[in-house]
């Protein structure tokens, strides 16, 4: 267990609007480090557990949020009690080198096993010593606490703290920069983006019993990625790579659905809010720079399969950036914030979580391009290889795709899909998506230590 360092005042912490749309899901994060030769017999598993645990303590007093617990309010929503419980930190060997570790498959290498069940609080940590000498840390913390965004500015301030350096963000914790307005004023379209947990329709079940959702890693090069966005412009419209890559993966689905004859297939693509809230304001957009909790929007777009198949892939990417649109402004957040006022203390939820009709199958994509794989330096050397790891039950599926640490420009995607999915996808895109295998990390990889 790793406490604040020092006496930290029991606080209650509301969550915003905005983290009351989240279900209590845990995410993890994994980062793997190759045993440090340049620094000798002096770094053991032991000593560097050590500087975790301390470094840790220290980053604790700025983010005291991971040291709670959340607990129901008089009303049943969720709160968080920052009382200083402590992070639950496990210690653990593995007798496989990191060579030997089957990234591709973390379902089988990672799941249970690098990454931390959490059963209390709020994050669990777990540093594993590999038969190599080499490393593995990684964390499992609850969703409705820090999104993504949140994670990532703690584990570079641990980093930092660990290398005796002051931390070069502090977290902002001000719950009044998403209250809502009076009166709100909410778009109807909300009301096809979200909705209360209590109109979810029942759990379907999928096309084939025997279909389940995996996770799997696989990298893209920066060629690749050039070559899909090249073909998603068309007649003058630029295309983000994220925009390319989505429309790319979204016909892949609908080849799949086309086969279990669905009509239908839907794409919701993650979008942070902080810049959108900040605009306009020189002083909020620095806070919200630096904000902990969720600003998370999630819109979609449903599109028949066979137009995904026939299309061009610049059609498919132009309805991706339509439906985007919508949600990359500042009118969107605010609008949101109001909705979710508008039906507390009802719990609500993105309706692209739940696949709950019979239209076809449906996933999420979120963009970890911040993913500060390159920062996350203990004082042993940068990760070789490091991902988020969400293998969530929902109906929907998960796709993130990362910065490689091993090749600038060059895409690490984690997917969590349905078997067949991830087939297909495998057959008829292996151009595109390769197995992340060692081998690539290892000879691409430049020195860190």
């Amino acid at each position: 267990m790793v406490a604040v360092v020092l006496p930290l005042q029991e606080q209650w912490l509301p969550l915003s609007n905005l983290d009351l749309l989240l279900p209590p899901v845990d995410v993890g994060v994994f980062f793997c480090y190759k045993k440090p030769e340049a620094l000798g017999d002096n770094m053991s598993f032991g000593s560097m557990v050590s500087v975790l645990k301390k470094a840790m303590a220290q980053a604790l007093v700025s983010y005291s949020a991971f040291v709670g617990e959340v607990v129901p309010n008089n009303v049943g929503e969720p709160e968080l009690v920052c009382n200083n419980r402590g992070v639950d930190f496990v210690e653990a060997y593995a007798d496989v080198e990191l060579r030997n570790l089957d990234l591709h498959n973390p379902d089988e290498s990672i799941e249970g096993k690098l990454v931390p069940k959490k059963t209390y609080g709020v994050l669990t940590v777990q540093a594993t010593e590999l038969r190599c000498g080499g490393l593995v840390v990684a964390c499992t913390f609850d969703h409705r606490i820090a999104d993504a965004y949140s994670a990532n500015m703690f584990l570079v301030s641990w980093a930092e703290i660990a290398r005796s350096r002051s931390i070069s963000v502090v977290p902002f914790f001000g719950r009044s920069l998403l209250n809502p307005r009076r009166p709100g004023c909410m778009d109807p379209t909300l009301d096809h983006m979200y909705m209360p947990i209590s109109s979810l329709p029942p759990r379907k079940q999928h096309h084939q019993t025997t279909d389940h959702l995996l996770s799997r890693i696989y990298y893209i090069t920066a060629e690749q990625l050039d070559d899909l966005q090249s073909l998603a412009c068309s007649n003058g419209y630029k295309r983000t790579k994220l925009e390319s890559f989505s429309a790319f993966l979204w016909k892949m689905i609908a080849l799949l659905a086309a086969k279990d004859n669905f009509e239908i297939t839907k794409m919701g693509i993650v979008v942070d809010g902080r810049a959108r809230l900040g605009e306009g304001d020189k002083d909020k957009a620095s806070l919200m720079s630096s904000y902990f909790g969720n600003v998370l929007s999630i819109p979609f777009g449903g599109q028949r399969v066979n137009e995904l198949i026939e299309k061009p892939l610049s059609w498919v990417a132009n309805q991706v950036h339509d439906f985007l649109d919508q949600a990359v402004t500042k009118e969107h957040f605010l609008g949101l914030i109001d909705w979710v006022e508008a039906h507390r203390p009802k719990p609500a939820l993105a309706k692209i979580y739940s696949n709950g009709s019979d239209d076809g199958p449906a996933f999420v994509v979120s963009s970890g391009q911040r993913f500060p794989v390159s920062k996350v330096d203990f004082g042993w050397g940068f990760p070789v290889f490091g991902s988020y790891h969400f293998p969530w039950e929902g109906d929907a599926g998960y796709v993130m795709p990362m910065p490689s640490p091993a090749r600038e420009g060059d895409w690490v995607v984690y997917m969590h899909l349905f078997k067949r999915q991830l087939e297909l996808i495998e057959t008829e895109a292996s151009n595109v998506f390769r197995p992340l295998i060692f081998y690539y990390l290892d000879s691409l990889a430049p020195n860190s230590n």
